[in-house]
């Protein structure tokens, strides 16, 4: 286990890089995406103060994703290990939930659900991260996450 402090932008992870680390942020904010084809950013997750962070594979398997900076950070660094994973089971429920309620918000509902959702999920966060970041993560252009928040307030 370590500390680390970051500064805002850097890459703890690349796509492709054989990654063996669990990131738990103690303060600052930290994010995981991919990069499609195209070269848009697809934002994961986001892991904000108390959460944890990382990519799905095993630890020595390629990473899928990218996981960066959002703000300056101090951040724990672990070892991706099933035994230690065990004394971080409330962490590790509270993204796997997360997870899961994303893919089905992402599959069943409409922008202003999507947007609700993630205010609910991360309410410290919304005035942290850019309305393009916001999009990118609710999978929906700028301009549509726009729109919704329009009909949102309107219905206030």
């Amino acid at each position: 286990m370590q500390e680390i402090k970051v500064k805002k932008g850097t890459i703890l992870q690349h796509s492709g890089e054989i990654n063996s680390k669990i990131y738990k942020v103690k303060n600052g904010l930290l994010r995981s995406y991919s990069i499609d084809k195209n070269g848009h950013e697809n934002i994961f997750m986001f892991a904000p103060e108390g959460w944890i962070i990382a990519d799905s594979c095993a630890p020595t398997s390629p990473s899928v994703l990218f996981i960066d900076a959002l703000e300056d950070s101090t951040i724990i660094v672990l070892p991706k290990e099933l035994e230690r994973e065990k004394d971080n089971i409330e962490p590790l429920a509270k993204r796997m939930k997360v997870l899961q309620e994303r893919i089905i918000m992402l599959i069943s509902t409409n922008a202003i659900e999507r947007y609700e959702h993630f205010i609910e999920t991360y309410p410290n966060i919304v005035q942290r991260v850019s309305q393009k970041m916001i999009a990118s993560y609710l999978g929906v252009t700028p301009e549509t996450l726009s729109a919704a928040k329009a009909k949102r307030s309107k219905k206030e």
